[in-house]
């Protein structure tokens, strides 16, 4: 899995490539703990290049939620047709935003 961020005036966007699974999650949890600071009003999960997504990758998504709703807003852009089933049979898609 490779990530890219940049930050621009409050918000942080996360574009990650390739799997987000048990092996990598961690990964993207640790980026995000360095990554979103009290002044991070926006956090953008650019999944356009995500292939697949397990357990593992929703815990790390759902943590990230949390922090955001105490600071902010969360979103996740270019979701794919089989990352966005993942999240529809998981629940997620009725409180995450999806565009």
């Amino acid at each position: 899995m490779q990530i890219t961020k940049s930050v621009t005036e409050g918000t942080l966007t996360v574009r990650i490539e390739g799997r987000l699974d048990t092996t990598t999650a961690p990964m993207l949890e640790g980026e995000l703990k360095r990554s979103v600071t009290d002044g991070t009003e926006r956090l953008i999960f650019d999944f356009e290049k995500v292939e697949y997504m397990s357990s593992a990758g929703i815990r790390v998504l759902m943590a990230a939620d949390r922090v955001m709703s105490r600071q902010g807003e969360m979103k996740l852009i270019h979701v794919n047709e089989d990352i966005m089933e993942i999240l529809d049979m998981t629940g997620l898609t009725d409180f995450l935003t999806i565009e």
